[in-house]
């Protein structure tokens, strides 16, 4: 099991997420993100904002992805 942020996820606070796999913990990521949306929480919406922008260029999007499950993949696996 590999653990990441939320900040480290493209998203705004220190929120801890825990999988085995990158689709996994991305998972976990947007649900959190929709959580923090619909709280109305203007850090996690502005971090999204940044996302949606990202998201208007697939070949930056691609870009940062790859760049994530590679900062995955390169985790050390947690104990617990």
């Amino acid at each position: 099991m590999k653990s990441m942020t939320c900040k480290q996820l493209g998203g705004a606070c220190n929120a801890t997420f825990r999988a085995d796999t990158f689709e996994e913990i991305a998972q976990l990521s947007r649900a959190h993100g929709l959580k923090m949306f619909e709280a109305g929480d203007q850090a996690h919406i502005s971090a999204m904002k940044e996302m949606q922008e990202l998201m208007k260029s697939p070949e930056l999007m691609n870009k940062w992805m790859l760049n994530k499950k590679r900062e995955f993949g390169d985790l050390p696996h947690s104990v617990c």
